[in-house]
């Protein structure tokens, strides 16, 4: 039997921000939010980098990186922002991109983006 590991999120809301399960590392997902989880404003460029840099934090905390990541759900608040986010999402794996499902969503106070990964942490 496999042991389950739960982080804790630091924001106050009900999920943990990871949990490991054998060999893989799952991420909640990420929204464009500074410390005290006020979404920052900027376009969609600005919004997934900020997301981006707060998941390879994450990861890094947990001994992964951007690089274990196999498995990334996008949520864009409008598809007419599609080519400027793959622009600036492409910069952030160097190493080969995941796999990937991007869809349309109505998104928390207004954030352009919601991104959650899926990471490779096993043997």
């Amino acid at each position: 039997m496999s042991t389950i590991t739960r982080y804790p999120s630091a924001l106050p809301a009900p999920f943990s921000k990871a949990v490991q399960a054998g060999g893989f590392l799952f991420l909640s997902g990420v929204l464009p939010m500074d410390a005290q989880a006020n979404i920052i404003a900027g376009d969609i460029q600005a919004q997934t980098r900020a997301v981006l840099k707060r998941i390879a934090l994450t990861l890094a905390d947990l001994g992964a990186g951007m690089g274990d990541v196999v498995r990334v759900s996008v949520w864009l608040s409008d598809l007419i922002d599609f080519a400027a986010f793959n622009g600036e999402y492409q910069k952030h794996f160097p190493l080969g991109l995941p796999t990937r499902s991007t869809v349309q969503a109505v998104l928390y106070q207004g954030a352009k983006v919601e991104i959650e990964v899926q990471a490779w942490v096993g043997g």
